[in-house]
């Protein structure tokens, strides 16, 4: 008889994974990190149990995006006042003071809305630069442009 295995949050063990964004395209990346964040690599995945593992970002401000997306894409958002929707183009944004919120942006919108997805983007952990402060954890690395030749842009 085969049963299905729903895990219990105090059972999930969860790894420490460092990505380099370095050359990398957005979506593809933001597509890899929301599926381990969810856990879905995971042969004990359940829908509602937060079993992904935490995720280091690191040179993010290098990313890179396909055709012309770098300077058509614009990311709205809205300052609270009436009329007062604003938008910049992912370049200025990737060349402004937090160029990382435009990949935690990406991967957050391919994650399911809700409490648990909250609970899920504060195990991602997204840096501009090459340096973390995560060195005690021990995080293994896992090369992202390695799985596809599509995911890397020279």
């Amino acid at each position: 008889m085969k049963t299905t295995i729903s895990i219990k949050p105090a059972d999930v063990k969860k790894d420490w994974i460092l990505i380099d964004a370095e050359g990398l395209i957005l979506g593809r990346l933001a597509a890899i990190v929301a599926s381990r964040l969810r856990g879905k690599h995971k042969p004990i995945f359940t829908p509602h149990v937060d079993c992904g593992d935490n995720i280091i970002i690191v040179n993010a401000e290098k990313v890179k995006l396909t055709g012309k997306k770098m300077e058509d894409s614009i990311l709205y958002y809205h300052t609270g006042y009436a009329g007062g929707i604003k938008g910049r183009s992912i370049k200025d944004r990737l060349t402004g003071k937090n160029p990382q919120s435009v990949v935690e942006k990406a991967i957050e919108r391919m994650i399911t809305r809700g409490p648990l997805q909250r609970q899920q983007m504060k195990n991602l952990y997204v840096y501009a630069g090459p340096e973390h402060p995560h060195a005690a954890q021990q995080p293994t690395s896992l090369d992202v442009g390695a799985l596809n030749t599509k995911n890397r842009r020279a």
